[in-house]
């Protein structure tokens, strides 16, 4: 049950009334609140009004600016620290390169690129991408033309005989995301309903037990929320008893902390936090990634998991300082201060370098990948 009347719907805030939006409230109408999780599938994922169908999210005239975006220096080193990887476990002569959630395609060409003269490694690339959108596929094609990738929309139709080297920046932020809220007799699930005005707006399930969560019954008082990603620990699952049995590595890159605290869904347009409710399909969705869930859905598979650094401390020990001056000493005064601008940004304890945090797979008798070795 919710706290929350079903009534006729009315245009949003703004005065426009997407189609998602009728779409949903005729489903709420029908059948009920819906969990934060369906909502969220069918705003990001809806194969007509979702918002990776529709929207052109990346970059300065997008809605958010991911790191490989930012600075060709991120893909750079993540390319020669998954070389480095590569060669640490016998250079095998053919591997799946993954990646999950490839946006444009940049994090992977600047890793190709950075790798074209370590012997043996592109000869030996099978690329794979995991990506649910066709207009998204369509811009990797684009650019990545000479690599013919294979695209998947899951990971469970990744490559079961050959090892695996996967990469996830700022994926699992996306996936679908279910919260609970702590009551004295269990906990009350956060629920999308309509208002009496027919706004789509949260609200609270009854309160029942819920066993998935009793480990988090210490650490929590009544009223007190968390946040669950059964997708992401399913997507963890699949990749890691691909690496214990297979070989390879994975290395996650994403906004969150070690463990989930609090209300962190949020919607961004334009670079601006806006309502999540208001324009369904228009702006992007995500939630801050619980490491701590991903370590532990990875451990129970078998693979051996890195200690959680952030993006800031992985990227310095990879040596992106270095980078940085040597790619200042030949660019002009304006392109050195871009460099330079770029490295702050992705390193800096006011940017991306403390909010951004790195985990890293590898198989049990494998070394962990350069930048994640235990201090």
């Amino acid at each position: 049950h919710l706290s929350l009347a079903v009534r006729t719907p009315r245009r949003s805030r703004t005065g426009h009334m997407t189609e998602l939006s009728k779409i949903l409230r005729r489903q709420i109408e029908a059948t009920g609140p819906i969990t934060l999780a369906d909502y969220m599938s069918a705003c990001l994922l809806h194969p007509k009004h979702g918002y990776y169908t529709t929207q052109d999210a990346l970059g300065v005239d997008g809605d958010f600016t991911t790191a490989p975006e930012i600075s060709q220096m991120f893909g750079e080193l993540i390319g020669l620290c998954l070389a480095q990887s590569w060669m640490d476990q016998g250079a095998p002569d053919r591997f799946a390169l993954v990646e999950l959630g490839p946006g444009r395609g940049t994090l992977i060409a600047d890793l190709l690129r950075a790798t074209v003269q370590v012997p043996g490694f592109h000869a030996a690339v099978d690329l794979h991408l995991v990506e649910a959108s066709a207009r998204m596929r369509s811009l990797q094609a684009a650019a990545l033309p000479a690599y013919h990738p294979t695209w998947h929309d899951t990971v469970e139709t990744l490559p079961e005989d050959i090892p695996i080297f996967v990469m996830a920046n700022e994926f699992f932020d996306a996936l679908p995301i279910r919260q609970f809220q702590r009551d004295p007799k269990g906990w009350r699930e956060i629920m999308v309903g309509l208002s009496e005005t027919g706004v789509l707006k949260r609200g609270l399930s009854d309160a029942a037990p819920i066993e998935a969560l009793n480990s988090r019954l210490d650490d929590t008082q009544p009223g007190a929320l968390v946040e669950t990603c059964a997708h992401g620990t399913a997507v963890v699952d699949a990749l890691a008893r691909r690496i214990a049995t297979q070989g390879g590595m994975a290395l996650f890159i994403d906004y969150g902390a070690w463990h989930s605290d609090g209300d962190t869904f949020q919607a961004v347009r334009a670079h601006r936090p806006v309502d999540p409710f208001a324009e369904p399909g228009q702006a992007d969705l995500t939630a801050h990634v619980d490491f701590t869930a991903l370590a532990k859905a990875a451990a129970e598979e078998g693979a051996r998991v890195s200690p959680l650094r952030t993006q800031g401390d992985f990227l310095r020990g990879l040596g992106i300082e270095i980078r940085a001056q040597n790619l200042m000493k030949v660019a002009s005064g304006s392109g050195a201060k871009q460099i330079e601008s770029a490295r702050d940004r992705l390193i800096g304890a006011d940017g991306m370098g403390t909010l951004f945090k790195v985990l890293g797979l590898a198989g049990p008798m494998t070394p962990l990948l350069p930048g994640l070795e235990p201090a």
